[in-house]
């Protein structure tokens, strides 16, 4: 184990061991406590879950797994977990060594452990890792919800027919959301999708629904684009004529602006065509802040943006 790993384990352990030396310090009142490291997860869980589990969530609106660490806050959650459920595939990868740990201390699962890994994309530039990214297919992300349904009705064996119920209504909508998604990019001519990211992070939405992608940065945000990225995606931009590129909610914007102004110094005018949720949803309580409401947020900001007219210069 690296040395940076080992620290922040044994600090985590520390903490761990001090709290639960005190005892829970939240109310018991039955419902399982599960503790889920990005919006996605935490929303499965919730909708599976129902009335039986009190779910939180590590990271809210806006920010971005890739560099996210622990926090002293996180660490009464974590303590307090009967169960602890994140993406893998190394999204959460600051704190990856820490999820792992866990495992001594709660139940810790992984919603993509179960994907046939031929399923996934392993770019060659994200030395040897696979593109954590699946909550793009709506069809693959599916699979995540068998996952939690499982692990919740493993632990709470005498609720398991709620989970169950109420795994199989969700997924029912799920379905009709990926009819959807098809639907209404169908709509968008062929050529015109063509979709400009601040970071590679909807390439499994590429795949599934027939789009080009482009990133700005690659995979992960931890690797920052360079002068020649810009140069690159730039040009691309001018000659394809793409009308709309797009910031990302946990990313900040200035990194796509730079992008369009490199495209302005080609004679071209390209819009930045909204914001689009990629490691993060929307805030509680907004249709944005559910999975479903996400992608429909998505879908519908990419096709009315690329489907509008090439501005002029």
């Amino acid at each position: 184990m690296r040395r940076t790993g080992y620290t922040a384990v044994l600090l985590l352990a520390t903490l761990l061991l001090g709290s639960c030396a005190s005892g829970r310090t939240a109310p018991d009142d039955g419902r399982l406590r599960v503790v889920a490291t990005i919006g996605m997860i935490a929303d499965i869980v919730g909708q599976v879950g129902g009335e039986r589990v009190l779910v939180q969530g590590l990271m809210g609106p806006g920010v971005d797994p890739h560099l996210y660490k622990a926090r002293a806050g996180d660490v009464r959650k974590l303590a307090n977990a009967d169960l602890v459920i994140y993406n893998g595939l190394h999204l959460e990868a600051a704190m990856a060594e820490v999820l792992e740990e866990m495992d001594a201390w709660a139940p810790t699962v992984a919603v993509t452990d179960r994907i046939d890994r031929s399923r996934l994309h392993a770019p060659p530039e994200f030395k040897g890792n696979y593109d954590p990214h699946v909550w793009f297919d709506v069809t693959m992300w599916m699979s995540a919800v068998a996952v939690v349904r499982d692990a919740l009705a493993e632990l709470d064996p005498a609720g398991a027919g709620v989970y169950r119920a109420n795994a199989a209504r969700y997924l029912e909508e799920l379905q009709s959301l990926d009819s959807w998604v098809r639907t209404r990019v169908a709509e968008l001519p062929r050529e015109r999708r063509v979709l400009v990211t601040a970071h590679d992070a909807f390439g499994y939405f590429g795949r599934a629904y027939g789009f080009e992608v482009r990133g700005l940065q690659g995979i992960s945000t931890a690797s920052e684009a360079g002068t020649a990225d810009v140069q690159r995606l730039s040009a691309e931009i001018a000659e394809r004529r793409i009308p709309a590129i797009f910031v990302e909610t946990s990313i900040p914007q200035r990194t796509i602006e730079a992008v369009q102004a490199a495209v302005a110094a080609r004679h071209f005018r390209v819009v930045i065509g909204g914001s689009l949720y990629s490691d993060a949803m929307g805030d509680a309580g907004t249709a944005e802040g559910t999975y479903i409401g996400m992608v429909r947020h998505n879908v519908n900001t990419i096709v009315t943006a690329l489907s509008a007219p090439v501005a002029e210069p």
